[in-house]
């Protein structure tokens, strides 16, 4: 996009710019079907005026508001350059990727078209992709380190991103093979009281990995991969024992391991292996005075090379906007009211950071 003109009026402290779209481009595409896209950045920007005529869009108000308009606009036609499609999603990421960069909230290294076309894994007709900055930072520390743990609360894409780095990892044949775990332990409920075997009450904890692997691989391919033993699926008890070579490893809802268990884990580390681990640590379903291993692991391993520590906040929620309001809502009642989750925490636990 070209910026051919700006005015300051130093009168009334307002700036004017105009910019023009590339023929190349239809309208409809930097707008949006019944100008969603357009409505977007107006309601991010309620005191600035913003105007269209033919393949113009002119921009006034604010000089700071005039100029993040500018860069937003700018952001939207690199990332439909590369032939995939703005959403009105993408539109809401990139105007609070800049406004945080501008108002000195993040670094600003990467710009929301770099977060936006970054590709992981293309398949089934579909791309996965970051969509926020901090996913990015998360894909690229599983590429940079042997050890990574994605924390932050539900939606956030923690085990999604990680999965899809997996499957990535085999085929481009940098392992052999996939093995996905989790702790089978009962968010409320209990285990002994379901119907069936043993397998059949441990399978719903790992049904969430098996979902996943069903966007990303062939669904016929997939009992053929488990047969062959190239992705095992399996409860955290059978990772004991083992040396782990050649594989991508994935330990979810890690908040729910015991100390002793964590250590396990990460011992099991084996020759060419990554380690990926994700958990949030206000979902905690340990019985009343058992330590979370995620939580512990945090300041046993701070600073040691090559392991990474990634965050995410309710800022890289993916889900429902709804759900990024839902766990800052729990946040703050927690933190008004001293509860754990919403609930009083138990006289058997203390509140040091180990736990």
């Amino acid at each position: 996009m070209t910026q051919s003109s700006t005015a300051h009026t130093p009168a009334q402290e307002q700036a004017r710019a105009q910019l023009t779209v590339p023929a190349q481009h239809p309208m409809v595409t930097v707008l949006g079907s019944g100008d969603s896209l357009l409505r977007v950045i107006e309601k991010a920007f309620p005191a600035a005026d913003i105007h269209v005529r033919g393949n113009e869009i002119s921009a006034t108000g604010d000089p700071k508001d005039v100029a993040l308009i500018s860069r937003v606009f700018d952001e939207m036609m690199l990332v439909l350059r590369t032939g995939q499609p703005m959403t009105e999603d993408a539109v809401e990421r990139s105007i609070a990727m800049l406004k945080a960069s501008d108002n000195g909230e993040s670094d600003g290294q990467e710009t929301p078209a770099e977060v936006l076309t970054q590709n992981i894994l293309s398949s089934r007709g579909r791309t996965i992709r970051p969509k926020t900055l901090n996913q990015k930072r998360y894909v690229d520390a599983i590429d940079k380190h042997t050890v990574v743990f994605g924390i932050g609360p539900a939606g956030t894409g923690k085990t999604y991103l990680a999965m899809a780095k997996a499957v990535q990892a085999l085929q481009s044949k940098q392992v052999n093979r996939i093995i996905l775990t989790r702790p089978a332990v009962e968010a409320g409920e209990r285990l002994g009281f379901l119907p069936g075997t043993l397998y059949e009450k441990i399978d719903p904890y790992l049904r969430p990995l098996y979902d996943a692997l069903h966007d990303m691989l062939d669904p016929d391919s997939i009992p053929r991969l488990m047969a062959a033993g190239t992705i095992e699926v399996a409860p955290l008890a059978y990772m004991r024992g083992r040396t782990l070579n050649d594989a991508f490893i994935i330990l979810d809802e890690a908040q729910n391991t015991s100390p002793e268990q964590m250590k396990m884990f990460l011992t099991r580390l084996g020759f060419d292996s990554k380690i990926v681990i994700t958990g949030d640590v206000t979902q905690v379903d340990l019985p009343d005075g058992t330590k979370s291993g995620l939580r512990q692991v945090q300041d046993i391993l701070d600073g040691v090379d090559d392991v990474h520590f990634s965050r995410l906040s309710s800022q890289d929620v993916v889900r429902h906007k709804l759900v990024g309001r839902i766990v800052d809502a729990y946040e703050k009642y927690d933190t008004t009211h001293g509860t754990q989750n919403g609930a009083h925490k138990s006289r058997g636990k203390s509140g040091h950071k180990g736990k």
